[in-house]
């Protein structure tokens, strides 16, 4: 598991070995078993995750228990509740594994000390941040532009993969159509 973060780390910024485990040390490993819930609406969120391996989903529910699903996490990716992370407010999301997962995940405290400490760290993870938020804004544009098929081949063409792995209830949540319109457009290619 440590190799593979390693390497994720190193796609941005290079790590002695020395430095590798100083950042190790602010981690810890976390193995999830599918539909366990990382975090829950109301609860405070301590951690961020890194999906080593397996899938999880970020979700709003509305007051008439109506889910929204903001992103799916597979691996290489980061995933939390950033606004109660950063702020110590209630999670207004759920994270829930959607898959047997294994994970890292750091501690605010910890993420603060290791950004002071290793600037190469502060550096990823604010490439990491921009990132998240270009990627945030794409898809906001593309719910306020694109039509459902529009939508459906856009995640086709980047994440092929998360349709194998997604139920298409959940992936019509995540794309804003209904089931059976997912259907005709799944049918459709």
């Amino acid at each position: 598991m440590k190799a593979q973060l390693r390497r994720h780390f190193e796609e941005l910024v290079s790590l002695t070995d020395e430095e590798f485990e100083f950042v190790l040390n602010h981690f810890s490993e976390v193995k999830v078993k599918k539909k366990s819930y990382l975090i829950k609406e109301g609860e405070p969120v301590k951690y961020v995750y890194f999906v080593v391996s397996g899938l999880l989903k970020l979700v709003y529910t509305n007051e008439s228990g109506e889910e929204y699903i903001v992103s799916f996490a597979m691996e290489d990716w980061w995933e939390s509740d950033y606004f109660a992370f950063y702020t110590g407010a209630k999670a207004n999301l759920s994270l829930q594994c959607l898959e047997d997962s294994s994970l890292y995940r750091i501690t605010l405290s910890d993420y603060q000390h290791l950004c002071s400490e290793v600037h190469k760290m502060e550096h990823f993870f604010l490439e990491k941040a921009q990132r998240g938020h270009i990627g945030s804004q794409q898809r906001i544009i593309a719910f306020l532009t694109l039509s459902a098929k529009e939508r459906y081949e856009h995640l086709l063409g980047r994440y092929p993969a998360l349709l194998q792995r997604v139920p298409k209830t959940q992936l019509a949540s995540y794309l804003g159509v209904s089931r059976e319109t997912l259907s005709r457009l799944y049918s459709s290619k």
